[in-house]
């Protein structure tokens, strides 16, 4: 029996379908182990008092300051979900939170060096002055399962991912809760907060 052109090209789009999206997820985590590279002490002094988060910290963390400095109601919402996600065995893992002015310019110096331009950092990192991380309104959650389990059920809890190139970047929106949550930037270069 004979395969049908047809199929063949059902088969091979699904191949490439595949194809990319493992690119893409790896390409996130490649990412997200890069953004997260700075250890706990060190490194020009910076560490978890500024907001560097060591492997393992959850969202019920109590002495780590990259959770702690999040915004209370951040943090609450976060905590909520956190305890519902744990009942389909989800835990939220923190890879970044609160960070200091310090440790988000360190980071954006890395970001230019790594991408090559100021201009493709800002896809991926604020400057001190615009970004969420800075002022507690941020949290990079760590671990598919758990970005997954948001992106099913954050709106529930106000909790938005902002960019579409960031998964694992969550901000609260309370009126996602009555309302769902608002449409997603491509990436922080399309988000008015971060002009200027």
């Amino acid at each position: 029996m004979t395969v049908s052109q047809p199929t063949r090209r059902a088969r091979s789009t699904l191949r490439a379908a595949f194809l990319l999206a493992n690119v893409a997820i790896i390409s996130v985590f490649i990412h997200q182990s890069l953004a997260t590279s700075l250890p706990t002490t060190g490194r020009a002094g910076l560490g978890q008092a500024d907001g560097a988060v060591p492997d393992g910290v959850t969202v019920f963390d109590d002495k780590v300051p990259g959770v702690t400095n999040l915004d209370p109601e951040l943090l609450r919402a976060l905590r909520r979900a956190a305890t519902a996600a744990a009942q389909d065995g989800v835990v939220f893992y923190v890879n970044s939170g609160w960070r200091s002015p310090a440790y988000q310019e360190k980071l954006l110096r890395d970001a230019i060096e790594r991408y090559g331009s100021k201009e493709e950092a800002a896809r991926w990192v604020a400057t001190p002055q615009n970004s969420p991380h800075v002022k507690g309104q941020a949290i990079d959650i760590g671990r598919s399962d758990a970005t997954a389990w948001l992106s099913e059920h954050g709106a529930a809890y106000g909790l938005c991912q902002i960019y579409d190139n960031e998964p694992w970047h969550y901000e609260l929106r309370p009126e996602a809760v009555q309302h769902g949550c608002p449409p997603r930037y491509a990436d922080p270069t399309h988000d008015p907060r971060m002009q200027g």
